[in-house]
């Protein structure tokens, strides 16, 4: 060998030498890491996506696959497979939240280990340290601002002796139907344990319903199309439907806020929990907690500022969280069949 050759090698072996700590200090923490997660799907799932996902990958090198699917059925997957979990973090509403936990599929979650839950307000963290609060999801009275007069003040104004055939609300067999049923009787001296109030007023409404669709979009659609005046629907359809021209307004109704409250759960042997804690802490910053309200005005669970969306968002300030009623979710699932099929009976009799 050459000697200026031999010094050349040599120059680049210590070049070599001095930048290899360099590159290694500047890999990202979570490169080559990806985590799953069950998806929402649609607006949803691109918010989640622009607010959180994207934003870790920057910064963290970590990537978060969202893969459509139903919650009840990811709850029955994960039971049955404890030892090789499919997804790594678990999104689930409040009514579904029990029925995971009792499961024993999820991990607890303070805020040492995601600084960022000790923004959640109070009354959010329905189960302890199981899962993370990070969207609100209310259903109200909602009315046609053009058709209806007086406005609707509560969730029992569905029985107005003038809204006769314009009332659309909830279906008796899903929790939703059951949730403006508790309204109903909270609101009328009832409880869960005495449900009759709801009962009655679900009877003396039964001349205004016409319609109570399967899903948020029928609901959604039987008022942008005129088939109902008035009625109940989850706040984020009512502001879709304003947006797209029908003037439905929502109401915050004197019986107070009923909600569902969506969760981000660690699940029990997922692939890398402080990934997946970096995923939470992420979600639930300003930038991941606006994602949501931005794209469908579902509201926020902690102290982030809303700005010019809180017009729009129900639950857009600590006095409206306040709001929101405590309901003991397990035995609120528990009963719903049987008030499903009770209400059924009232509105057919």
């Amino acid at each position: 060998m050459k000697r200026r050759d031999f010094f050349a090698l040599g120059a680049t072996a210590a070049l070599a030498t001095v930048i290899a700590p360099a590159v290694h200090a500047q890999q990202k923490k979570f490169s080559g890491v990806t985590l799953r997660i069950n998806g929402y799907g649609g607006t949803y799932d691109k918010a989640l996506i622009e607010g959180v996902a994207k934003p870790l990958e920057e910064s963290t090198g970590l990537k978060v696959q969202y893969i459509p699917s139903t919650p009840s059925a990811d709850i029955a997957k994960l039971i049955s497979n404890k030892n090789n979990p499919h997804i790594d973090l678990f999104m689930a509403d409040s009514p579904l939240m029990p029925q995971a936990i009792a499961g024993d599929i999820l991990e607890s979650i303070s805020a040492s280990d995601a600084p960022n839950l000790s923004r959640v307000l109070p009354g959010f963290r329905e189960f302890g340290e199981c899962g993370a609060p990070f969207s609100v999801a209310s259903v109200v009275p909602v009315y046609n601002s053009n058709t209806v007069k007086p406005p609707l003040t509560s969730f029992s104004d569905i029985a107005r002796p003038d809204l006769k055939g314009k009332i659309a609300t909830m279906p008796a067999n899903v929790y939703t139907g059951w949730l403006v049923l508790l309204a109903l009787a909270e609101g009328n001296g009832g409880s869960l344990a005495n449900m009759e109030p709801g009962f009655n007023l679900i009877s003396a409404a039964k001349d205004n319903i016409i319609a109570t669709p399967p899903s948020s979009v029928a609901q959604l659609q039987a008022f942008t199309q005129g088939e109902a005046q008035a009625g109940t629907l989850w706040d984020g359809r009512a502001f879709e439907a304003r947006k797209s021209g029908t003037p439905l307004q929502t109401v915050l109704a004197r019986e107070g806020i009923y909600a569902v409250t969506s969760y981000t759960n660690i699940v029990r042997g997922c692939r890398n929990k402080e990934a997946a804690l970096a995923y939470i802490n992420q979600l639930l910053s300003d930038q991941g907690m606006l994602a949501v309200p931005k794209a469908l005005r579902y509201g926020p669970t902690t102290d982030v500022a809303l700005g010019d969306l809180a017009a729009d968002i129900l639950i857009n300030s600590r006095e409206r969280a306040a709001l929101k009623r405590p309901i003991d979710w397990k035995a609120f699932m528990a009963r719903g069949p049987a008030l499903g099929e009770r209400m059924t009976k009232e509105l057919r009799g």
